[in-house]
């Protein structure tokens, strides 16, 4: 991705994409058929429970993303097999392992798709998040028939009442919800959204370090919000985690939940390197 291209063009441009791709796949299969066969599949698996386990254990959580390419680094992992990075992130080193996953869906911008997420939660018993951007209920339903276990709701891409009934679909088909937000204003707005479903036990609030206008990761963006997020909200730090000097970081500020992703794609062995980070 060009880095000159603003927040607005690329979202844009992403949001564009998401509305063509859910047209067609509507033309495939319709609303009601698709709906009905995300409210058939009944055994999700509990990734707000799976979080709150490993804290209970004293271990950080970790979400561990499965990811081939993004649009500003290109290809980050070529020999790409979900079903072994998937195994090898729930066995880490047999002490410290994922507590979830991040399964990228996006075809167009992360040369993701659904069958990735289908291979990964078959290999493992790990609940699984679908990394896309969810613009259209249409793509709720079918994150469920996929086996999405949690959905990912970006702030930046949706108004607030569009957040509230993603959020209440997803419930409804017993999956939780990660709200990604990027900087204060989105902050309160998540947060008035997640007071408002009363859905708190099965909600995730994620603060992502990225910052869209620049691209530039700043790991302290997590740091000033902390603040503004009640201590009773189960919260994930997003991007930038690379280092056991970031992770010290987070853990002396109270941050236990992180997203990670291109830190552990490189690794020979992304298990390991998970475990190796977080020791």
């Amino acid at each position: 991705m060009n880095p000159t291209m603003s927040t607005i063009d690329i979202l844009q441009k992403i949001v564009a994409v998401k509305e063509q791709e859910v047209a067609a796949a509507q033309k495939r299969i319709p609303l009601q058929a698709m709906r009905a066969d995300a409210e058939s599949r009944v055994l999700t698996r509990d990734f707000a429970g799976a979080i709150r386990a490993k804290l209970a254990q004293g271990q950080s959580a970790v979400i561990a993303e499965i990811k081939k390419a993004s649009p500003s680094k290109g290809v980050i992992r070529p020999d790409f097999f979900p079903s072994d990075i998937a195994q090898s992130y729930a066995e880490g080193d047999g002490t410290i392992s994922a507590a979830c996953l991040s399964v990228l869906t996006d075809r167009q911008f992360f040369q993701g798709m659904p069958d990735y997420l289908k291979q990964a939660r078959a290999s493992c018993d790990l609940p699984v998040l679908r990394k896309d951007f969810m613009i259209d209920p249409y793509q709720i339903y079918e994150s469920r028939s996929m086996g999405a276990d949690c959905i990912l709701l970006i702030a930046a891409c949706l108004d607030d009442a569009r957040m509230h009934d993603f959020a209440q679909i997803a419930h409804a088909l017993d999956m939780a919800t990660l709200f990604e937000v990027h900087d204060r204003e989105e902050l309160q707005r998540a947060l008035r959204v997640i007071a408002d479903t009363r859905l708190r036990s099965h909600t995730l609030l994620g603060v992502n370090n990225r910052n869209l206008r620049t691209f530039e990761v700043r790991i302290a963006n997590t740091l000033d919000m902390l603040p503004d997020i009640p201590q009773d909200q189960l919260f994930v730090t997003e991007s930038g985690i690379l280092t056991r000097e970031d992770v010290h970081t987070m853990r002396a500020a109270g941050v236990d939940a992180y997203l990670v992703g291109e830190a552990f794609m490189r690794a020979p062995e992304p298990g390991r390197a998970l475990a190796t980070l977080f020791a």
